[in-house]
């Protein structure tokens, strides 16, 4: 994380968290989700289908802040440290969405090489892999390349049910449902 970062949640300790206002589509693009973008509905529907998404975000240098100050909670929901609040991010599927270039290297959507543990395809044609950092979504413009690097390395496919990533590999779609259900259970 930003050094200036650390010392804002040094600075300020007990700023409540947000939830709903960010999210990360399938394509690695962050949206920017207000009162009313959130009230129209969820951030993705079935199969990622978007329902609400919001606004996507365009300045580069915000992007690249989100990215370098985007980590996951104990629970599984990824988050931005935006200074001392932590603005938690609804997920389409996965909290990572990976890009394969022509050498058949995987990098993030924020810019991190990682290596490939294992890869999944579900039921509707997404391919996932299981990385060095955690769980991603292959990007669907880089499945020519991936089938590439397939046809170089002989790397297994398993095969996924969607509904049954976020639980089998450790992460939250959406952290503000997550909060909702807990406040009606409490």
């Amino acid at each position: 994380m930003d050094d200036l970062v650390l010392q804002a949640m040094a600075k300020w300790p007990n700023v409540p968290d947000c939830r709903g206002w960010l999210g990360l589509d399938t394509r690695g693009d962050w949206y920017m989700r207000d009162d009313a973008t959130q009230a129209a509905g969820a951030f993705a529907g079935d199969h990622a289908c978007a329902v609400s998404k919001g606004s996507k975000l365009q300045h580069q240098g915000l992007i690249e802040f989100i990215g370098r100050n985007y980590a996951s909670d104990g629970e599984g929901a990824w988050y931005f440290q935006n200074g001392p609040q932590r603005v938690y991010v609804e997920l389409a599927l996965a909290p990572w969405v990976l890009r394969v270039d022509d050498a058949g290297l995987f990098t993030t959507h924020t810019g991190q090489l990682v290596s490939v543990n294992a890869l999944l395809e579900d039921e509707f044609g997404k391919v996932y892999a299981n990385t060095t950092l955690g769980f991603g979504l292959v990007h669907s413009q880089d499945m020519f390349r991936l089938l590439k690097w397939l046809e170089a390395t002989s790397h297994p496919i398993e095969s996924a049910i969607a509904r049954e990533l976020p639980q089998q590999f450790g992460f939250c779609l959406s952290p503000a449902q997550a909060e909702k259900n807990r406040h009606k259970a409490g």
